[in-house]
Protein backbone atom coordinates (compact mmCIF):
# COMPACT_ATOMS: atom_id res chain seq x y z
CA UNK A 1 0.00 0.00 0.00
CA UNK A 2 1.10 3.54 -0.78
CA UNK A 3 1.03 6.34 1.35
CA UNK A 4 0.76 10.12 1.41
CA UNK A 5 4.47 10.05 2.57
CA UNK A 6 5.84 8.17 -0.08
CA UNK A 7 4.07 10.95 -2.41
CA UNK A 8 7.15 12.68 -3.86
CA UNK A 9 7.68 15.93 -5.69
CA UNK A 10 9.81 15.68 -8.69
CA UNK A 11 12.61 18.10 -10.01
CA UNK A 12 13.59 17.24 -13.84
CA UNK A 13 16.70 19.13 -15.32
CA UNK A 14 16.02 21.85 -17.89
CA UNK A 15 18.27 21.70 -20.57
CA UNK A 16 17.77 25.47 -23.10
CA UNK A 17 19.57 28.16 -24.61
CA UNK A 18 18.07 30.80 -26.46
CA UNK A 19 15.91 28.65 -28.24
CA UNK A 20 13.80 27.70 -25.49
CA UNK A 21 13.55 24.57 -23.18
CA UNK A 22 13.48 21.25 -23.46
CA UNK A 23 12.98 18.69 -20.40
CA UNK A 24 13.33 15.11 -20.79
CA UNK A 25 11.73 12.48 -18.22
CA UNK A 26 13.37 8.68 -18.61
CA UNK A 27 11.62 5.88 -17.03
CA UNK A 28 13.64 4.08 -14.73
CA UNK A 29 15.95 7.14 -14.65
CA UNK A 30 13.98 10.56 -14.14
CA UNK A 31 10.63 8.80 -12.67
CA UNK A 32 11.03 5.05 -10.83
CA UNK A 33 9.41 2.83 -13.16
CA UNK A 34 8.79 1.69 -16.59
CA UNK A 35 6.39 3.90 -18.62
CA UNK A 36 3.18 1.61 -20.24
CA UNK A 37 1.04 4.67 -20.90
CA UNK A 38 0.66 8.34 -20.97
CA UNK A 39 -2.58 10.69 -21.08
CA UNK A 40 -3.14 13.93 -20.55
CA UNK A 41 -6.44 16.38 -19.42
CA UNK A 42 -6.43 19.49 -20.99
CA UNK A 43 -9.73 21.94 -21.26
CA UNK A 44 -10.89 21.41 -17.63
CA UNK A 45 -11.77 24.65 -15.86
CA UNK A 46 -11.33 25.55 -11.80
CA UNK A 47 -14.54 23.53 -11.07
CA UNK A 48 -13.40 20.56 -12.48
CA UNK A 49 -12.53 17.45 -10.13
CA UNK A 50 -10.11 14.70 -11.88
CA UNK A 51 -8.94 11.86 -10.38
CA UNK A 52 -11.18 10.70 -7.47
CA UNK A 53 -9.89 7.20 -7.55
CA UNK A 54 -6.96 4.66 -5.98
CA UNK A 55 -4.94 2.30 -8.35
CA UNK A 56 -3.83 -1.06 -6.93
CA UNK A 57 -1.26 -1.56 -9.35
CA UNK A 58 -0.38 1.33 -11.23
CA UNK A 59 1.88 4.34 -10.39
CA UNK A 60 1.99 7.61 -11.78
CA UNK A 61 4.08 10.99 -12.22
CA UNK A 62 2.06 13.93 -13.29
CA UNK A 63 3.39 17.02 -14.67
CA UNK A 64 1.70 20.14 -15.41
CA UNK A 65 3.24 21.23 -18.93
CA UNK A 66 1.56 24.23 -19.08
CA UNK A 67 -0.60 26.13 -17.01
CA UNK A 68 -1.32 24.90 -13.40
CA UNK A 69 -3.40 22.85 -11.49
CA UNK A 70 -3.44 20.92 -7.95
CA UNK A 71 -2.88 17.51 -6.69
CA UNK A 72 -5.07 16.18 -3.66
CA UNK A 73 -3.37 13.09 -2.10
CA UNK A 74 -5.12 11.00 1.07
CA UNK A 75 -4.24 7.62 2.57
CA UNK A 76 -6.82 7.12 5.09
CA UNK A 77 -4.68 8.67 7.60
CA UNK A 78 -2.83 12.04 5.83
CA UNK A 79 -3.49 14.40 3.33
CA UNK A 80 -1.30 16.43 1.11
CA UNK A 81 -2.04 19.05 -1.49
CA UNK A 82 1.16 19.67 -3.87
CA UNK A 83 0.50 22.60 -6.66
CA UNK A 84 2.22 21.43 -10.01
CA UNK A 85 3.04 25.22 -11.82
CA UNK A 86 6.40 24.34 -13.50
CA UNK A 87 6.84 22.25 -16.52
CA UNK A 88 9.86 21.19 -15.16
CA UNK A 89 8.09 19.25 -11.97
CA UNK A 90 6.20 16.46 -10.95
CA UNK A 91 4.62 14.40 -8.05
CA UNK A 92 5.55 10.58 -8.29
CA UNK A 93 2.11 8.95 -6.86
CA UNK A 94 2.94 5.53 -5.45
CA UNK A 95 -0.61 2.63 -5.88
CA UNK A 96 -3.18 2.76 -3.50
CA UNK A 97 -3.33 6.60 -2.80
CA UNK A 98 -6.27 7.97 -3.67
CA UNK A 99 -5.85 11.21 -5.60
CA UNK A 100 -7.52 14.10 -6.97
CA UNK A 101 -6.60 16.53 -10.00
CA UNK A 102 -8.34 20.16 -9.74
CA UNK A 103 -8.08 23.82 -9.73
CA UNK A 104 -7.12 23.79 -13.72
CA UNK A 105 -6.10 26.84 -15.36
CA UNK A 106 -7.36 28.02 -18.84
CA UNK A 107 -4.05 26.84 -19.78
CA UNK A 108 -3.68 23.75 -17.78
CA UNK A 109 -2.22 20.51 -19.71
CA UNK A 110 -1.94 18.06 -17.33
CA UNK A 111 0.34 15.17 -18.17
CA UNK A 112 -0.06 11.71 -16.54
CA UNK A 113 2.45 8.82 -17.05
CA UNK A 114 1.49 5.64 -16.19
CA UNK A 115 3.56 2.47 -14.96
CA UNK A 116 0.29 0.31 -16.19
CA UNK A 117 -1.57 -0.04 -19.18
CA UNK A 118 -5.11 0.94 -18.23
CA UNK A 119 -7.06 -1.87 -16.70
CA UNK A 120 -10.58 -0.72 -15.16
CA UNK A 121 -10.38 -3.36 -12.65
CA UNK A 122 -7.51 -1.90 -10.90
CA UNK A 123 -9.74 1.25 -9.83
CA UNK A 124 -10.82 1.75 -6.71
CA UNK A 125 -13.53 4.41 -7.63
CA UNK A 126 -15.71 5.10 -4.33
CA UNK A 127 -13.49 6.85 -1.28
CA UNK A 128 -15.73 4.39 1.43
CA UNK A 129 -14.36 1.08 -0.83
CA UNK A 130 -11.26 2.31 -1.03
CA UNK A 131 -10.96 2.89 2.69
CA UNK A 132 -12.28 -1.15 3.77
CA UNK A 133 -9.94 -1.88 1.63
CA UNK A 134 -7.04 -0.41 3.10
CA UNK A 135 -8.01 -1.24 6.41
CA UNK A 136 -9.79 1.76 7.93
CA UNK A 137 -13.13 1.20 7.89
CA UNK A 138 -14.56 -2.15 9.05
CA UNK A 139 -16.94 -4.11 6.52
Amino acid sequence: MGYVNDVNVLQFKQNGDQRGHLVVVEGNKDIPFSIARIFYIYGSDREVVRGCHANRRSEFVLINVSGTSKVKVMDGKAEKVIVLDKPHMGVYLPEMVWKEMYDFSEDSVLLCIASEVYDPSEYIRDYAEYLKEIGMKDE
